[in-house]
């Protein structure tokens, strides 16, 4: 079992009603924010056309994709990505946009499972079911007497997580489908059925992973200088290794992109240290402002 570092902080597993964030619901949430309505308004079902539970839905994923902060104020995220004139792709027409999303959504730890998952969890289980990850809880529980959580809660937060990126191949209307607005970049496999059914979050190429996203990525945590090791982009918190399911392969192909396309950064190798190197650190946006022609 691999050592368990949940960090000591208060987590999250409710808020959501038991719904998915399903296509739409960004950029409606998006848009009703910025006619400065409230979400606590009578007419907010009306507005946003869903019901009373799932305005509430709406307004919590928006704050778990860092779409909007904690006075339902947009961020700068949520602006470049959905503002009607100037955002980069309002309607999410472009892969890149939904791996953004999958990338503040576990940055941001504020829907904890997503960041548990990821950072921790997925370490040290290959094929995992709901009970196998109450069980790790348990015992990181014991270690760790802060993490307190009820064992119902956590079931309908790990169907949710499933959810969001298990596609609804059923049904083809995207606003009406249960799929998650995740599903489609692929992280989450199934193998078996009914009562053998486990998941599996893979690392390994990702091919429909954007350089852009990743350079935007390792540009957007504060914790990196401007050399950065292959071990530490791999492995640790947050790293685009973890976050985006990448084996050293994949990893390895992006940074050597991401290097052969930018003049101020390089990949070094010498004597096997493996290091990305910022000459003059750029801003992150400004790589996806040139990755959606902005």
């Amino acid at each position: 079992m691999s050592e368990l570092t949940i960090d000591t902080i208060k987590h999250t597993f409710s808020g959501h009603d038991s719904f998915p964030c399903r296509q739409l619901w960004l950029k409606k949430g998006y848009d009703y924010v910025q006619e400065q309505r409230s979400f606590n308004d009578e007419e907010a079902v009306v507005k946003l056309g869903v019901g009373k539970n799932m305005v509430s839905a709406i307004r919590y994923w928006m704050k778990a994709f860092n779409i909007i902060d904690n006075k339902d104020v947009p961020t700068e995220f949520g602006t470049r990505l959905f503002d009607n004139e100037t955002g980069y792709d309002p309607y999410l027409e472009d892969e890149a946009s939904l791996w953004l999303l999958h990338y503040q959504l576990v940055k941001g730890g504020m829907a904890s499972i997503y960041s548990i998952m990821f950072n921790e969890f997925r370490r040290e289980k290959l094929f995992f079911t709901r009970e196998t990850f109450l069980n790790y809880l348990r015992r990181t529980q014991e270690i760790t007497p802060i993490l307190n959580f009820n064992e119902n809660t956590i079931a309908k937060d790990f169907n949710v997580f499933i959810n969001m990126y298990k596609g609804d191949a059923q049904n083809g209307d995207i606003e009406d489908s249960y799929s998650g607005i995740l599903s489609e970049i692929g992280l989450l496999k199934t193998v078996g059925r009914g009562k053998d059914e486990q998941f599996q979050i893979e690392n390994n190429e990702r091919y429909s992973l954007p350089e852009a996203v990743v350079l935007y990525a390792i540009l957007d945590n504060g914790n990196y200088g401007n050399a950065i090791s292959l071990d530490t982009l791999e492995h640790t918190k947050n790293s685009p290794g973890v976050i985006f399911a990448l084996n050293r392969s994949g990893l390895m192909n992006k940074i050597e992109g991401i290097a052969s396309g930018h003049k101020n950064i390089t990949f070094t190798d010498h004597a096997g240290i493996k290091e990305l190197q910022l000459k003059n650190k750029l801003n992150a946006y400004s790589i996806l402002d040139k990755y959606y022609g902005k």
